[in-house]
């Protein structure tokens, strides 16, 4: 069965986010790919297959959040805006915390986010 991997990126993480992809993208061909509405489109335009949720201040942080806690899904990538306010980020603290009640690996940036992809898709190539 696929591994399923969430994708969330701020505004001013997106072109962070794919070029993150580009550089996992034979990883992430065998794995079955979520992501927020608009970071999930910016993911689309490298040829994969993305399951779109709401956009991210629109509820898509709480949407994948709940995933995780119904465990369906490995592993999130959130490439998150650390200096910005953002006005959904009740929902975001929602999703670390459901991560961390659940043992959901969770990367906020390409380092760790490398580390959960290669730990999680490893065996798939």
């Amino acid at each position: 069965m696929k591994k399923t991997i969430a994708l969330i990126a701020h505004d001013g993480k997106k072109p962070e986010m794919v070029a993150f992809v580009k550089d996992h993208i034979e990883f992430l061909k065998k794995a079955h790919l979520v992501a927020t509405g608009t970071t999930g489109s910016y993911v689309k335009q490298t040829g994969l297959e993305v399951e779109l949720k709401l956009s991210g201040p629109m509820g898509g942080d709480a949407q994948i959040a709940a995933l995780a806690a119904e465990g369906k899904v490995d592993g999130i990538i959130f490439f998150r805006d650390a200096l910005g306010k953002h006005a959904h980020e009740p929902d975001i603290q929602m999703l670390m915390r459901v991560c961390d009640l659940y043992n959901v690996p969770l990367a906020t940036n390409p380092a760790t986010g490398s580390l959960i992809i290669e730990g999680l898709l490893e065996d798939e190539l």
